[in-house]
C-alpha cells in the first residue's frame, strides 16, 4: 500500500501538474475522513504520511480546554472559532490531560497513536474527490488572481443571464461577472446575448469560486471611458483629478493639463463634441460637464458649480464648508434640478456647499454681526462703537482679541493703548472662565482608576464612557454591546472585548 501511495502521488502530480505536497495533503485529508467513518464523525484525527517512504501513521487528538471557562463563560477560543460546548470525543479538560500528558497546555492538542486503516477503495475514492476539489479550487484561485490585477479596469462581456437582482455577464475563459441592479443605470434594459462594457470594482472568493463584481454606475467607469476616448488622458498629458456621477443622468469631471499651453476641457470635449458624446452614448445619454481643476479650493468650486455664475464664496475651513453666493436669477441653475448640480459639485470638490442668494448672505452676515456685537459688549465691557469697530476690522472671536499682536488692535481708529490692553485682559479673563467651567463639567464625570485599567481601554475612550455615566469597571461590565455602539468610532467586536474584560473579575471572584 505504501508503494501504491507513492505511485498515486507521482502519477497525479505529473498528469495534472499539481505539486506533490498538495496531493500528499489531499491523501492525508482523505485518510482522516475515512477514519472518521470508521470511528465516529465527532472524533478528531490527524494522519501523517512520510513523504519519502509512503508510510503513514494515524493519531487521535483532543483539544485541551478549561472546565471553568466552559462552565462559567460559555465559550472557549480555538483556532476554529468559538466553541460553546464541551465535546468529550474531541475535547479534554486541562486537569485530565495533565495526568497523561504533562506537557499539555490550554488551547493545544494532545494525541495518541491508533491503528491506521488500510488505504482501500473508500480511502481511494475520498482521495480522488479531495484531489478534484483541490484542482477546482486551484483553478478558481488562478482566475481570482488574474482578475484582481484588473480591478479598476473596463471589462467587456456577453449577457448570459438576467434576474431581478443581478445580470450575469460571460467574460470568456470560464469567467463570469455579476452586475447588480444597483450598479446599473436607471431604467437600463439588457437582454441575453447583448454585448456590454462594465467596470470591475471587486473580486471576492467563496466556496462557489471567485465572484467578480462589476458596475456601470461607478465614477471609475466614467474615468476609464475618457481614457479610451481622449488620447491626451491616456498618454498622461491631461489628468482627471476627480469625477462625480448621478448615474444615467448627469456627471462632472475635473481635468488638468500638464502643459499650460494645452486646453484640457477642449481636448476632452473633442471636435464638435465628438469625444464627450462617445462617452455619453456609452452611459445611456448621461450629460457630462467637464470643468477645469484648480488648486485654489474656492476657484475649483466656482468652476464646478458652472454653468451658474458665482458672486462670492465664504469659506469655513473648520467645518469644510463653503457658502456659495449667487444672484437671485442664478439660484435655480446653481442648485440644479432636484439639487443635482450642487450635489455633484460638492462630490467633485470634497466640500460641503451651501448655495444662497446675495440677500440671504446679507441677512446671515447681519445676524452674525449682531451676535458678535452682544458678545463683545458683554464679555469685553466694550461700548457699542468699540464693538462695531472690532467687527468692521474682521474680529470674530475672543481668542483673536486676546492673542493677536497688540499692534493690530492699536491700528484701529479711536482706540488708545490703555483701552486695547483692557480689551485684551477682558478677553483673556472670559476665555479663562469658559475653560474653568468646561473643566468642571468634565470633572463631574471623571473615569475611575479601575476603568482606566481595563484591558483595551485608553484615556480618550474612558472619558467618553464617563460622560455617559460609565465611570467604573463595574459600570462597564453591566453594559451591553448596543450601549457601547453609541460611542463614536466603536464597533461590535471592540465593544464585546471591553465588556468581557470588565467582567473578568466577576469570574475570578466566582472561582
Amino acid at each position: 500500500m505504501n508503494s501504491e501511495i507513492r505511485l498515486i502521488v507521482d502519477a497525479v502530480s505529473h498528469e495534472k501538474d499539481i505539486p506533490k505536497e498538495v496531493i500528499f495533503e489531499a491523501l492525508q485529508l482523505a485518510l482522516e475522513t475515512a477514519t472518521k467513518k470508521k470511528y465516529g464523525q465527532d472524533w478528531d484525527f490527524r494522519v501523517e504520511i512520510d513523504r519519502k517512504t509512503g508510510d503513514y501513521q494515524t493519531y487521535r487528538r483532543w483539544l485541551v480546554v478549561d472546565q471553568f471557562i466552559l462552565a462559567k463563560i460559555g465559550m472557549d477560543l480555538t483556532e476554529e472559532g468559538l466553541e460553546s460546548k464541551f465535546y468529550p470525543n474531541r475535547h479534554m479538560y486541562l486537569e485530565q490531560a495533565l495526568v497523561t500528558y504533562p506537557e499539555a497546555v490550554l488551547g493545544s492538542y494532545v494525541e495518541a497513536v491508533i491503528e491506521s486503516i488500510e488505504f482501500g477503495r473508500i480511502a481511494a475514492q475520498t482521495a480522488k474527490q479531495v484531489i478534484l476539489q483541490r484542482l477546482r479550487m486551484a483553478k478558481r484561485d488562478k482566475v481570482a488572481e488574474e482578475f484582481k490585477a484588473s480591478i479598476g479596469q473596463l471589462l467587456s462581456g456577453t449577457v448570459r443571464k438576467v434576474t431581478r437582482e443581478n445580470v450575469v455577464i460571460e467574460l470568456g475563459n470560464n469567467a463570469e461577472a455579476l452586475l447588480p441592479r444597483s450598479e446599473m443605470l436607471p431604467r437600463e434594459q439588457v437582454r441575453i446575448g447583448d454585448r456590454v462594457r462594465t467596470y470591475l470594482i471587486d473580486v471576492k472568493t467563496d466556496q462557489r469560486g471567485p465572484q467578480l463584481f462589476v458596475s456601470r454606475a461607478s465614477s471609475g467607469m466614467l474615468i476609464e471611458l475618457f481614457k479610451i476616448e481622449v488620447p491626451e488622458i491616456g498618454d498622461g498629458s491631461i489628468e482627471i483629478k476627480a469625477a462625480a456621477r448621478d448615474p444615467g443622468l448627469r456627471a462632472k469631471i475635473a481635468v488638468l493639463a500638464k502643459d499650460n499651453r494645452m486646453d484640457p476641457v477642449g481636448a476632452c470635449v473633442g471636435m464638435r463634441g465628438s469625444r464627450v458624446q462617445a462617452v455619453s452614448n456609452e452611459l445611456g445619454g448621461e450629460r457630462i460637464d467637464i470643468v477645469l481643476w484648480d488648486e485654489n479650493p474656492a476657484q475649483f468650486v466656482i468652476n464646478a458649480i458652472s454653468p451658474a455664475e458665482v458672486i462670492s464664496i465664504v469659506i469655513d475651513d473648520d467645518s469644510n464648508t463653503m457658502d456659495v453666493i449667487v444672484a437671485e436669477d442664478q439660484l435655480a441653475q446653481a442648485i440644479g434640478r432636484g439639487g443635482q448640480n450642487v450635489k455633484l459639485a460638492a462630490q467633485l470638490t470634497g466640500w460641503t456647499l451651501n448655495v444662497i442668494t446675495e440677500k440671504e448672505s446679507e441677512e446671515r452676515e447681519e445676524q452674525e454681526n449682531q451676535k458678535l456685537l452682544v458678545l463683545f459688549q458683554q464679555q469685553l465691557e466694550a461700548t457699542e462703537e468699540v464693538a462695531i469697530a472690532l467687527i468692521d476690522a474682521g474680529f470674530t472671536s475672543l481668542e483673536e482679541i486676546a492673542y493677536i499682536p497688540i499692534q493690530e488692535l492699536l491700528a484701529l481708529e479711536g482706540l488708545e493703548k490703555d483701552q486695547v490692553e483692557k480689551l485684551r485682559e477682558k478677553a483673556k479673563d472670559a476665555l479663562l472662565t469658559q475653560a474653568i467651567q468646561q473643566e468642571e463639567r468634565v470633572g463631574e464625570h471623571e473615569p475611575q482608576k479601575d476603568l482606566l485599567a481595563v484591558e483595551g481601554m485608553d484615556k480618550q475612550l474612558a472619558y467618553q464612557l464617563a460622560s455617559k455615566g460609565v465611570c467604573t469597571q463595574d459600570d462597564l461590565a453591566e453594559q451591553s454591546v448596543d450601549d457601547l455602539l453609541e460611542l463614536e468610532g466603536m464597533n461590535e467586536e471592540t465593544a464585546g472585548k471591553l465588556i468581557m474584560a470588565a467582567r473578568a473579575k466577576w469570574f475570578e471572584k466566582a472561582e
